[in-house]
């Protein structure tokens, strides 16, 4: 494989596990420094080992995005420990199925705060180091969610809207300064999110009907399409959302189950 990030760091939050442990791997084998961020410590160290087993450099940082200062010092560890900042991918995310008049002001505040609000504090914070570089990637991790509805995830659905249009304004803004930010909004995918949600395998396998590939996505796939945009083979992209949800919103009408 192409080496194409050597000598740069990466910050990967919600990195533990799922698409975000992918991506973290993904970026130390193109020859990144990883900075692991997360709330779940012993699955966040497990990724942190894995990477240097295979030879890689990573280092996990404990942060509850719910927390501005835990994610300033996340951030300021990160350049401590790598000496600077290339990259940005905003990860971490949280679910709730539950109706919109069901949610305490807790909960509605608590799903904000990390699916949306933690993109612009990680921004607000990494400022600083991003602009020092020749070129700079910020990648906000949306969901087919960000363009259509779905049932019982009104938080979810209104923050995963709302990171697609901060990405076009980060990317209009700061383009003058060599930074890059783009959003990959992904469909069904097999991740443990995925599975706490839905409940069994069968709800799974109705889901994919409406999918034409046919199949569930792997966190992998996710994580080379992100790898991709913070690349300098992706130098003239900014302030777009790269789908990948296996055919899943090109069209309004299919059921692979239907003869």
């Amino acid at each position: 494989m192409q080496k194409r990030f050597i000598n740069k760091t990466a910050w990967v939050s919600g990195a533990a596990q799922g698409i975000g442990r992918s991506i973290a791997e993904f970026f130390a084998e193109e020859g990144a420094n990883v900075a692991v961020i997360d709330i779940k410590e012993k699955e966040g160290k497990q990724t942190v080992e894995c990477i240097k087993s295979k030879g890689g450099a990573a280092v996990f940082f404990f942060c509850d995005l719910n927390v501005e200062a835990l994610i300033q010092k996340s951030i300021t560890d990160t350049v401590a420990a790598f000496g600077g900042l290339h990259i940005i991918v905003n990860n971490g995310a949280i679910n709730m199925v539950k109706s919109l008049h069901e949610y305490s002001t807790e909960e509605w505040d608590r799903q904000l705060n990390i699916n949306l609000k933690a993109i612009f504090l990680s921004f607000k914070y990494a400022y600083p180091y991003l602009k020092k570089n020749t070129a700079s990637s910020i990648v906000n991790i949306g969901s087919v969610s960000s363009f259509v509805g779905q049932a019982k995830t009104p938080g979810y659905i209104a923050a995963k809207g709302a990171v697609m249009m901060l990405t076009k304004s980060i990317a209009i803004d700061y383009a003058s300064e060599g930074i890059r930010c783009n959003t990959v909004c992904p469909g069904i995918t097999n991740t443990p999110m995925l599975r706490q949600h839905t409940g069994s395998e069968l709800e799974i396998t109705e889901r994919l009907h409406r999918v034409p590939i046919g199949r569930i996505l792997q966190p992998r796939e996710i994580a080379s399409s992100v790898a991709y945009l913070c690349s300098d083979d992706a130098s003239g992209i900014t302030g777009t959302s790269l789908i990948i949800d296996g055919g899943y919103l090109a069209t309004a009408e299919w059921d692979g189950g239907l003869s």
